[in-house]
């Protein structure tokens, strides 16, 4: 049996625009913790699940759940097949948020790895296969293929005459694949997406709203030596329904986002890194400080002890596509800055 677990703790900061949290005066909402166990059940078969708890402003309050469990059985390297709440293979990290110690950054970039939608994009409930096939010269593949479904608590709305008494998702399907070249350290991947989401809200009278989603993003990684570069692209396809169409009228939206990251490992201490990442909610609509949001970080790693390290990171941002009018009634900057300070103790 292996048992693992970490606990962080980070301070939010920003000179105009609360992000994420109250952060203009300041913010320690932005805290997590958990805890996994996982053990081999003789050589083919597995079991796994993870308790985790989270503030982040308005998010979570540290009200514990389970993040994600497993029954996984591996019958050859080039297929297996898990089954449970399973963590989503979008991208090169969504399925690794939560596991700050192996990512240079404090905050990854939000343009790809929004953490407001983290109870959404997380994971899927229903069944995985996934393999590793060796292509010999050519290098290796690793696959994976899921579909099931994701259970949402409709929680409390932002705005008082409207209130979401049902939220469904039907089913999400998705893939991803990771081809290693024979080029040490180098990954090449794609994932793609669809679900659905269906609503009821009263506003006052009953309103159903539903929205088909295709998501996908192209990635690419190299990490060798000291050297640590990514990038991803990706678009994020929305399909809206309504029966009321004075409230809130049927439309498609396409946003894209993307992100270029590096990161040099100076010392076995010391890791300074950065990213430029860039979000259009509207690729139809990219004008005005709603339209757009490009985030220039820089970011500096501190390894203290082998479990324990501490991340500074610096933001210029310019827009507000990202910006929850929620958390600003009385409307947002366009150029802003934000400071983010994360500690992270892991065993």
């Amino acid at each position: 049996m292996a048992i693992h677990g970490f606990v962080s703790q980070g301070f939010l900061y920003t000179s105009d625009n609360n992000y994420l949290a109250d952060t203009e005066d300041g913010s320690f909402e932005f805290a997590e913790a958990g805890v996994n166990v996982t053990r081999q059940l003789g050589d083919e078969l597995r079991v796994g699940m993870q308790l985790f708890a989270r503030d982040l402003g308005p998010l979570g309050n540290y009200s514990a759940k389970l993040d994600w469990f497993y029954l996984d059985y591996r019958w050859r390297d080039w297929l297996g097949l898990r089954a449970g709440r399973l963590k989503l293979p979008f991208g090169l990290y969504n399925d690794s948020v939560d596991v700050d110690a192996v990512h240079p950054v404090a905050l990854l970039p939000q343009s790809v790895y929004p953490a407001r939608n983290r109870d959404f994009l997380l994971a899927q409930t229903g069944v995985e296969l996934y393999g590793y096939h060796d292509l010999g010269a050519l290098g290796a593949l690793d696959y994976r293929a899921y579909g099931g479904t994701i259970f949402l608590d409709p929680g409390e709305s932002s705005n008082p005459a409207v209130r979401l008494v049902a939220l469904d998702i039907p089913y999400v399907i998705g893939a991803r694949v990771l081809w290693e070249p024979p080029v040490e350290g180098l990954r090449i991947g794609a994932s793609a997406q669809a679900a659905r989401l269906e609503s009821e809200l009263l506003a006052p009278a009953p309103v159903s709203f539903d929205i088909d989603a295709l998501f996908w993003v192209a990635s690419v990684e190299y990490s060798a030596d000291r050297l640590f570069v990514a990038g991803e692209y990706s678009r994020w396809h929305l399909d809206t329904t309504s029966s009321d169409q004075m409230l809130a009228p049927d439309r498609s939206t396409t946003s894209e986002r993307a992100y270029v990251l590096a990161a040099f490992r100076v010392r076995p201490w010391l890791q300074p890194g950065g990213y430029y990442a860039v979000y259009f909610p509207d690729v139809a609509q990219r004008e005005g400080k709603e339209g757009h949001q490009h985030d220039v970080a820089a970011t500096l790693r501190f390894d203290i002890t082998p479990h324990w390290l501490v991340k500074l990171e610096g933001h210029y941002l310019r827009g507000t596509a990202d910006v929850a009018a929620s958390l600003n009634p009385t409307g947002e900057s366009n150029r802003w800055q934000m400071l983010v300070a994360k500690t992270t103790a892991y065993f």
